[in-house]
């Protein structure tokens, strides 16, 4: 296979993900019991994470919020404490847990965790609060983490209307909040300017910019619904589709084996190619972020001192978000299509082409 090397569009698979452990089921820890050590380390410093349901063995989003703070934890040679929510009662009973075994630094991982973020953040100054995917939240104590993951969309929709044979592509979300469908616009507002530059009439199916209605499974762990919802889609003659919502991708790759039709899957979060190599011939690309290197420098900042309440945001020229390689897709794809997609990114990066989203952070 071949990999794409061009420096604008791709960050090393390392930036992104190490070798995923693939593991079964998403059980949740007891509060607290989930710290681990690093050979030797010695530190007041004590950098702490809280997931969103999904849990860390979601080999998307969590999962990679957890290899921040466990780099982060490596490189200042401390522990780390990680504790995994079943539901949204877990969020305040589990970060109050991570304050009371002193945790310097709280990585709270999702929209849904903002109340419970901004209220513990509130009742502790003197604990740092990293809020990710999230920026309605505020105080001096606490730093929003986001992504603007509509410019890699936008280059992975425009991707996917030129490669389609049926016309028609389709994307579904987990729960209907702005990080989910910021990517969905993306990817939606990149076919339209397929179609508006091409001339070709490519439709989205399961969600719509304009009116921002579409399909949601509901929550960021159902994969049977993932599968039902999958089904419905490809059954209206999909050929590229993209589930957004941590682990629900699963439910999308069973739909498309079971329909056993040359259907392409497209991963979001991360190089989805390098996270689960289960599916590693059904990945077109995906919508990625760095989400490990962000999470790291926040904290490491956090530790030396150097805290500071303003938002980050990743975008397409910090490196923040990207778009994937096609891997074993890239001999299936126009020769052209690449250096169109350099000039896009060109052109979102310099404001010439702009994204019209809500949900941008």
């Amino acid at each position: 296979m071949t990999h794409r090397t061009t420096p604008r569009l791709l960050l090393s698979a390392g930036a992104l993900l190490t070798a995923a452990v693939a593991l079964a089921g998403c059980a949740s820890a007891p509060a607290g019991s989930g710290g681990s050590t690093s050979a030797g380390a010695s530190s007041d410093f004590l950098p702490c994470i809280v997931s969103d349901e999904g849990g860390f063995d979601d080999q998307s989003f969590n999962q990679l919020g957890l290899q921040g703070v466990t780099d982060a934890a490596e490189a200042l040679g401390t522990k780390h404490i990680d504790v995994q929510s079943s539901s949204e009662t877990d969020y305040a009973p589990n970060i109050s847990n991570l304050v009371d075994q002193g945790c310097t630094a709280i990585v709270t991982m999702g929209y849904a965790l903002a109340a419970a973020t901004q209220e513990a953040a509130d009742a502790n100054p003197d604990v740092d609060f990293i809020m990710v995917d999230d920026n309605t939240v505020s105080g001096d104590n606490i730093k929003s983490v986001m992504w603007d993951t509509s410019q890699a969309g936008f280059l992975v929709g425009y991707a996917a209307a030129d490669y389609t044979t049926s016309g028609k592509v389709g994307t579904y979300g987990g729960a209907q909040i702005p990080p989910v469908t910021l990517y969905m616009d993306g990817f939606a507002r990149g076919v339209e300017y397929h179609n508006q530059v091409k001339g070709t009439n490519v439709q989205v199916v399961g969600w719509n910019p304009d009116s921002q209605e579409g399909l949601f499974t509901g929550n960021f762990s159902d994969i049977n619904a993932a599968k039902v919802l999958s089904q419905g889609i490809l059954d209206q003659g999909v050929d590229v589709i993209v589930p957004v919502g941590g682990p629900i991708y699963q439910g999308a790759a069973q739909a498309i084996r079971e329909s056993s039709k040359p259907i392409a899957l497209v991963g979001v979060d991360t190089d989805m190619y390098l996270s689960d190599p289960e599916y590693d011939d059904l990945w077109f690309t995906s919508i990625a972020r760095d989400m490990p290197k962000s999470i790291s420098e926040v904290i490491q900042k956090a530790a030396s001192g150097e805290f500071s309440n303003e938002e980050y945001v990743g975008v397409l020229s910090n490196g923040g978000v990207l778009m994937s390689p096609f891997h074993d897709f890239e001999s299936k794809v126009a020769p052209t299509l690449q250096g169109e997609l350099d000039d896009i990114q060109a052109q979102i990066i310099d404001g010439t082409i702009t994204i019209e989203t809500p949900s941008a952070p």
